[in-house]
């Protein structure tokens, strides 16, 4: 079987615009109906893919988190070529973390972290996780039982350096998060699965900037973007972003 393949997408509206990360095996679906709620309401919205994602897990192997970083960087890059030049930024688990990696190495007007992983805890729960989707992709392409297993159990042999990389590249972004002056807003799910949710204290802990808040969400897990709760976060991340000072 055939899958569609995922893109990128550029939802046009107003001259403010916010970048829309998604997470780790995740793609531009993960934060799609955040990106439809801003253009509803004025925002102009841009979410990447990074390389390897929206694909066979396979695929994420041969790539590293630098990689992806510069990805970011291009995504806002091709931002400004459109002509935005105000641009704040939100970032689900992964993406969390490359948002905040942005919001001290370039001005941007606000950073909304959702559920972003602070601590390199949870790599069971990170290959478990890796495994479910490697799995479901497998299931998707019409491979047999016996195929399915062997070619995962090769896969998260492989995937050990890949792991370790993404550890490293969380530790450094958790070190210089003190670093952020920008305005924030620290979204955390109550009932997610997959970081350490004391990530969310850290990172509001640690922020510098002046305006700054976090919230909980009760009945949410991890992909808080497409949870119970959607609604009311999407309502949230659009009272910061009018907060902002954007003139």
């Amino acid at each position: 079987m055939k899958i569609k393949q995922p893109e990128p997408f550029t939802f046009e509206a107003g001259d403010r615009a916010v970048l829309l990360l998604h997470g780790f095996t995740g793609h531009s679906a993960d934060v799609r109906m955040l990106g439809r709620f801003l253009q509803k309401h004025g925002y102009t919205s841009h979410a990447p893919i990074y390389r390897g994602h929206g694909q066979e897990l396979e695929a994420l192997i041969d790539v590293t988190p630098e990689q992806w970083w510069t990805d970011v960087k291009d995504a806002l890059t091709h931002l400004r070529e459109l002509g935005y030049s105000q641009i704040a930024v939100a970032g689900l688990s992964l993406g969390g973390v490359l948002g905040l990696k942005l919001a001290y190495s370039e001005p941007i007007k606000g950073i909304v972290t959702m559920c972003a992983p602070m601590f390199f805890d949870n790599e069971t729960q990170l290959t478990q996780g890796f495994q479910f989707k490697a799995k479901q992709y497998k299931q998707l392409e019409g491979k047999d039982k016996d195929t399915i297993e062997a070619e995962v159990q090769q896969l998260l042999d492989e995937s050990e350096d890949m792991f370790k990389q993404l550890g490293q590249f969380i530790t450094r972004v958790h070190d210089e998060v003190d670093q952020i002056y920008t305005p924030a807003f620290i979204v955390q799910a109550e009932e997610d699965e997959m970081i350490n949710t004391e990530s969310a204290n850290y990172i509001y802990e640690q922020l510098e900037s002046d305006q700054k808040d976090i919230k909980w969400y009760k009945n949410s897990g991890h992909v808080i973007t497409m949870d119970k709760e959607k609604e009311q976060l999407h309502e949230d991340i659009l009272a910061f972003l009018e907060s902002l000072d954007w003139s």
